[in-house]
């Protein structure tokens, strides 16, 4: 079986013409009908090479809390800060009316290739497991489109097949019940896990993957009905948490695959491998290439258009297993301070003072305009995989084991169930790779800081939810996941703080590098620069106002020191209303194409 870097790099489509030879033969024409296709295993095999580029991954939180700021655009952000509305958003249909029949210039595009695969795959003459395993395939991909539009929308119009043109009832229908698209999701997935192949490869779509996004959607639908009461839908939140756990224990059980590495090298090797077939941690991973001219951007992460915040830095723990809330030696600790004694996934994440980027010699130094905690997880360290723009070769995880176990944890938690021996085979294995103090249940913290994070968290088990929720916090970090998270957990004020950066001891030169000599300075104003000499051409300068008094971007919280905080989120601050902001719109021009279609809870 091709491997992922080669599906998407051919950029398979939705009636495919990169056929092997003996099909053209059969065939020779251009573009592949449903009538003269999906004929074997192998038609329907060359068939779903085009469902992978329905597959996304993230290698960042953009726009989440563990942000400090961002300077391009994002659609959340921008409707946080009263900037959309459902006359300006976009999604639904790129341009248009949806096109739910052709599938093109539209969302709707996605459901339609997997649909046309699920009502012909039975066609195909062969061994029926083969057969059965490519339907699965569909269906997984049909799941993934179906769990974006329930996150982004609430619900969906459910089509389980390919629209004609004469299908006028379905074409105009108005959204299904948020509960019959989940559990058609949900049984989708179902399918999927009972007949896709449990294949060596990691870069196909394989029974494992299909259970981890059964865990994945089951968890985040689980705990959103929970949490959200607007949706009057708690009585059927356990459910839900209850197959999260069965999805995950198939894996942790049957599985095969372990928690790979040690101490910080281990967890870094993950996110900037060029290589992870070997690696028992990958569920499913995307495989970049060199050789073939298939790369990546992951060199963005550092420095180009955000940086991590101070209250991701904060959620690491001690080593001794004590988050720094209780250690009043970390309050005000400068950039070069605040990595001591912390858990080594911090300095894998965030840059710590000393770091060499690619290809340079000297240390780099931070940038306080995002606010001078600089994200390294998923950049590239060697110039062999760091070739600049589209040209990173590193492999990136779509799946890992260590989400799964978190899933569990998380899981178990919620329904009060959980155990030492939990803890043990779950949290505790991603603390023992890095040599964090594991958790006690007996011995929780009581941290005052993620308490108010979470204020609807309660109950003798609160403690034990928080240090999970903690520990999936810098676990997955910058993997995509903290948006949904903020989300299903109904915490969205969470949002509304203003964000922070690193801390300023004062105006003036600073070291923070490490080296013990100071390589930028931060002035008030242009006026108050009082360097010279040698200082005067070596320092990098940044000022908070420019020579016409304007603000530059960034302040301190306390006016002459303290954390970097934003401009922006000063003058254009984010206030949360709740649920609303939990969805998003749908686009005004389609509820008038279709006036059965309904604007999500708030809008």
């Amino acid at each position: 079986m091709r491997s992922l870097k080669y599906i998407l790099t051919v950029g398979a489509s939705l009636f495919l013409v990169a056929c092997n030879d003996s099909f053209m033969e059969r065939y020779p024409q251009t573009s592949i009908s449903e009538e003269n296709f999906f004929n074997t295993p192998q038609d329907l095999e060359t068939y779903t090479n085009g469902l992978y580029e329905i597959l996304q991954y993230s290698t960042d939180d953009v726009y989440s809390d563990n942000i400090s700021t961002y300077s391009g655009s994002n659609e959340w952000d921008n409707m946080l800060r009263g900037k959309i509305d459902e006359k300006n958003v976009g999604g639904w249909a790129n341009d248009g009316r949806p096109d739910y029949v052709n599938g093109s210039h539209s969302d709707w595009g996605t459901l339609r290739k997997c649909n046309v695969l699920l009502v012909n795959g039975y066609r195909a003459q062969g061994d029926e497991s083969e057969v059965k395993h490519y339907v699965g395939i569909g269906k997984f991909f049909r799941a993934w489109f179906y769990f974006s539009q329930i996150k982004k929308y609430g619900s969906s119009p459910w089509y389980p097949k390919p629209l004609q043109t004469s299908d006028v009832d379905l074409l105009e229908k108005g959204q299904d019940s948020r509960e019959l698209v989940v559990d058609s999701i949900m049984a989708d997935l179902q399918f999927a896990a009972e007949n896709i192949k449990a294949i060596e490869s990691r870069t196909r779509i394989n029974k494992w993957a299909a259970l981890a996004l059964m865990a994945r959607v089951a968890l985040y639908e689980g705990t959103y009905r929970k949490y959200h009461t607007e949706l009057n839908l708690q009585g059927t939140a356990n459910a839900f948490l209850e197959k999260a756990i069965w999805a995950t224990n198939e894996i942790m059980t049957k599985g095969g695959f372990e928690i790979t590495g040690n101490g910080a090298e281990g967890y870094r090797n993950l996110f900037i491998s060029g290589d992870l077939s070997g690696n028992k941690e990958m569920i499913l991973y995307a495989d970049y290439d060199r050789t073939i001219g298939h790369g990546n951007n992951t060199s963005s992460v550092l420095d180009w258009q955000w940086h991590l915040s101070r209250s991701l830095a904060d959620s690491y723990l001690k080593l001794d297993g004590t988050p720094i809330s209780l250690d009043p030696s970390y309050a005000k600790r400068q950039f070069t301070q605040i990595f001591e004694d912390r858990d080594p996934r911090m300095a894998e994440t965030i840059m710590p003072a000393g770091f060499i980027a690619s290809g340079d010699v000297q240390a780099k130094k931070v940038n306080p305009t995002y606010g001078g905690l600089g994200q390294v997880k998923f950049y590239p360290r060697t110039q062999d995989l760091n070739g600049g723009y589209g040209k990173n070769y590193n492999d990136l995880p779509i799946f890992r084991y260590a989400e799964v176990l978190l899933i569990n944890a998380e899981a178990k938690a919620e329904l009060g169930s959980i155990t030492a021996n939990d803890i043990n085979n779950t949290i505790n294995l991603l603390r023992n790779r890095v040599g964090v103090t594991p958790m006690d249940m007996g011995n929780l913290p009581n941290d005052p800081v993620i308490a108010a994070q979470y204020p609807n968290v309660t109950g003798a088990n609160a403690k034990v939810i928080l240090e999970i929720r903690r520990e999936r916090r810098v676990e997955m970090a910058c993997e995509g996941l903290r948006t949904d998270d903020i989300k299903r957990w109904c915490v969205g004020e969470l949002m509304e703080r203003p964000s922070e950066g690193m801390y300023i001891p004062g105006f003036g030169p600073l070291d923070i590098t490490g080296d013990g000599e100071p390589d930028i300075a931060i002035f008030k104003t242009p006026a108050d620069n009082n360097l010279s000499g040698e200082d005067k051409d070596k320092l990098t300068v940044y000022t908070l106002f420019d020579e016409t008094g304007k603000e530059q971007g960034i302040y301190l919280s306390e006016g002459d020191k303290g954390y970097i905080r934003f401009v922006k989120d000063k003058n254009i601050p984010i206030t949360f209303i709740a649920p609303k902001y939990y969805y998003y719109p749908i686009p005004f021009t389609q509820v008038q194409l279709n006036p059965n279609l309904k604007q999500p809870t708030g809008w």
